[in-house]
């Protein structure tokens, strides 16, 4: 029987400038998390971020939001697992994906970084790679250059609807993800849209 997950931890940069942006894709999808079993976050600033108490059933885990800005998301994360002595294999982050399209939503457990700052500063802090992640599709603009512009600007209208759908699609499942079944709602993602299966890739 799979262990249910111990944190979760949505992505984000803090503040209204970056509210709306591609980049707190992670911050969308733990905020509807939150309303969806009524929980509500309070700053903690020996976590340096936002933490919420999800109990419901038999799910009982924390919800944080990290308020270091995505380069240091690390340190808010490595700052509740020593305090609470949880394991970073029963942590699972939600975060934007640049190389998914919006719409796609792919779920993964190890791997690197595939360049995504607030996964790299995760890595480095804890140490570890092991945790689980939600990846929210988002798009790339096209070429290197202009990937930051990206990520931190406003989707279209058409872009931002897909982008909800599939946070949607996650939320539905959420009850067999919290509970460690990830293989069952990758089955079931997958029918929704395309599932990357592969736990050991490095991206």
């Amino acid at each position: 029987m799979p262990d249910p997950f111990q944190l979760i931890v949505g992505l984000g940069n803090p503040g209204p400038d970056y509210a709306r942006t591609r980049h707190n894709a992670g911050f969308w999808c733990i905020d509807r998390l939150a309303r969806k079993y009524a929980c509500r976050f309070r700053s903690e600033t020996r976590f340096a971020g936002d933490l919420a108490r999800l109990s419901d059933g038999d799910l009982d885990c924390w919800l944080l939001k990290p308020a270091t800005f995505m380069n240091h998301s690390g340190r808010a994360v490595q700052a509740l697992l020593s305090f609470y002595k949880l394991d970073i294999e029963q942590t699972l982050v939600l975060h934007d994906d640049i190389d998914l399209p919006p719409g796609t939503v792919r779920l993964k457990t190890g791997g690197g970084h595939g360049g995504h700052n607030g996964l790299r500063d995760l890595i480095q802090q804890t140490g570890s790679n092991a945790f689980s992640r939600v990846r929210i599709g988002v798009g790339h603009p096209g070429h290197r250059d202009r990937v930051i512009d990206s990520v931190l600007g406003r989707a279209g209208a058409e872009e931002q609807r897909l982008i909800d759908e599939a946070i949607d699609d996650v939320l539905v499942l959420m009850p067999d993800i919290l509970r460690g079944r990830m293989q069952k709602a990758m089955t079931v993602l997958h029918t929704v849209a395309p599932v990357d299966t592969d736990s050991t890739d490095g991206d």
